[in-house]
């Protein structure tokens, strides 16, 4: 070989080389920097205490700080639906994923679409849903609830965490079944709820298990709840189902990212997250709040929202919540 062709040989390779590595350093220095997980929820919810704990031990996975930033409204849709609009899809901004985003878009003209729009990393827990009054309140049992509600149709109220929610939804459905009529006042997240709630602005709050600790310490009566069975941690409380309300939820959720994210970032977070869920501090924070585990791959999370997202679209029809 000569030397000429020698030389053109080597600058072609370190050309090569060259092109190849800031892609090949990126995916592996990966991450680099902080990372930003957005909980659509105010802080000191349930939601919001169960995602720092997560995100304090995927930290130290990762060997990155996990910065927890609450954005809530839209029934925790904004959070999501502006990083969805605005994040780079560098595994740098990441969310959770309320059962909100699958319902609002049938509700109201949203700028994202739930599907398309997010990049499925992983699903994570589901929630314990309840119902709870005021200590002090008239209503001794969810039955007494329902029998002031026919007494007075549209004048007894509950506050939920936002329109399109599962709280929100259980509840209308429940009415429906009940052929009751509820007023329903929405609120950002649960800890304005349980402070609205305790000052007397609403009757009763449906959420997820936010209210534990008033129910715990005597300031809240807990009436009912939504899974398919009764909790271990109030197990004298009755589900929906078993009064005769053919309604059960738990509403999963899961973390995502931005459309279009590499794959090899998205198993990274992944698999951080999956070893953060199966460590016995998280499993003790999920105790606490009465959920368990609710593992789902990025492919099996992705499809579980395409089929939730179809399915969800006639309950929101007949309950006349559709958008017109």
């Amino acid at each position: 070989m000569t030397r000429s062709a020698t030389r053109r040989l080597l600058l072609g390779a370190t050309l090569a080389a060259a092109m190849a590595a800031p892609f090949g350093v990126q995916a592996q220095a990966y991450p680099s920097r902080p990372i930003t997980l957005i909980v659509p929820w105010p802080a000191g919810g349930s939601t919001d205490r169960h995602h720092r704990a997560l995100a304090e031990i995927a930290s130290k996975i990762l060997g990155q700080n996990i910065i927890v930033e609450n954005k809530p409204g839209g029934g925790g849709t904004t959070g999501p639906g502006t990083m969805a609009l605005t994040a780079k899809p560098d595994g740098y901004t990441i969310a959770q994923f309320p059962m909100g985003m699958l319902r609002v878009p049938h509700m109201q003209k949203t700028a994202w679409h739930p599907i398309n729009d997010f990049s499925f990393i992983i699903g994570v827990s589901g929630y314990t849903f309840g119902f709870v009054v005021k200590s002090d309140s008239p209503y001794k049992s969810f039955q007494d609830y329902i029998a002031a509600a026919r007494k007075q149709p549209g004048k007894i109220d509950y506050g939920s965490t936002g329109v399109g929610t599962s709280p929100h939804l259980l509840l209308e459905e429940l009415a429906d079944n009940a052929k009751v009529e509820l007023t329903h006042v929405p609120f950002k997240g649960n800890a304005d709820l349980m402070q609205a709630l305790l000052g007397g602005h609403v009757m009763a709050g449906s959420d997820a298990s936010g209210w534990d600790k008033f129910v715990d310490n005597g300031q809240m009566r807990l009436l009912v709840t939504f899974g398919e069975q009764r909790t271990k941690r109030w197990p004298q409380v009755p589900t929906a189902k078993e009064l005769g309300y053919n309604v059960v939820g738990n509403s999963p959720y899961g973390l995502v990212g931005p459309k279009g994210m590499d794959p090899a970032i998205v198993k990274t977070l992944h698999d951080a997250f999956k070893k953060a869920m199966d460590d016995p501090k998280h499993q003790e924070v999920l105790a606490q709040l009465n959920q368990d585990m609710w593992y789902r791959s990025g492919e099996d999370y992705r499809k579980w929202a395409i089929d939730t997202f179809a399915k969800d679209k006639a309950l929101i029809e007949r309950l006349g919540l559709a958008a017109k």
